[in-house]
């Protein structure tokens, strides 16, 4: 049996697509080639302004031009692989960038093959939740952010697997971020424009989503800023705990 000690290691893998969830196996194992199979890999997809409060700090922008109107339809983008990080790994702050946003979110891990699936079914479709920090470099443009804003390296930790029957309801789990061991962020998975069921269903009207695809939540308003040398840690509860220092790329 060929084991995944990390959560990195298993996204990365080459096997067949057959998805184990019918087991609850205890929240910090990560011995992932017993919980779920995939493809070579899966694709890590962020999802913009689905929080309440976040949209609606926005104001009078989402009605100007190009699009006149709120979105209509999830907005996604991609975290490719080189931000994926794990708990514990170093995050570089690059020189152009002074300080970075910290977007705790919750990661969706889709366990089986999902195509206009109901909301209804949608769940069925999860094979379980992990911790992400969606890491950003502060920027204005909430439509289409430029890669070089979402998609530094290291700026995707995510935390250990866990399965989805462990989480009663993935639309009401408290979330904290805290800085050198003080919350700066208390926030949850609810208050969402689309549910957890809401949002598969929205977004495999459009797209297929394959086992090993990770689909967050969306990040909630107010996400604090961090700096090089602070010790960031996101909790969510029920799911686990993700913690990653910011270092100073210069002394990278």
């Amino acid at each position: 049996m060929k084991v995944y000690p990390r959560w990195i290691d298993l996204l990365t893998s080459e096997c067949s697509n057959y998805v184990h969830v019918s087991k609850t196996y205890h929240l910090k194992e990560l011995t992932m080639s017993n919980i779920f199979q995939m493809p070579q890999g899966g694709t890590v997809y962020g999802t913009l302004l689905n929080h309440r409060e976040a949209l609606a700090a926005l104001g009078d922008q989402v009605d100007v031009a190009p699009y006149k109107a709120p979105p209509k339809a999830p907005i996604l983008y991609i975290k490719p692989r080189n931000t994926w990080a794990q708990s514990g790994d170093a995050v570089v702050v690059p020189s152009d960038a002074p300080e970075l946003q910290m977007g705790a979110t919750l990661g969706l891990v889709i366990g089986r093959v999902a195509s206009k699936v109901s909301v209804a079914d949608a769940l069925n479709h999860v094979a379980g939740y992990v911790v992400l920090n969606d890491i950003s470099v502060p920027h204005d443009s909430f439509y289409r952010p430029s890669m070089r804003f979402k998609c530094r390296d290291g700026s995707c930790p995510m935390g250990a697997f866990v399965p989805r029957d462990a989480v009663a309801n993935p639309d009401a789990l408290a979330m904290t971020v805290a800085i050198d061991g003080v919350v700066v962020q208390q926030t949850d998975t609810g208050g969402r424009i689309r549910s957890v069921a809401q949002l598969l269903a929205d977004v495999t009207e459009f797209m297929t989503l394959h086992p090993g695809d990770i689909l967050s939540i969306g990040v909630s308003a107010h996400s604090p800023l961090a700096h090089a040398g602070q010790r960031v840690t996101i909790t969510v509860d029920g799911v686990g705990q993700l913690e990653n220092t910011l270092v100073s790329e210069a002394l990278v």
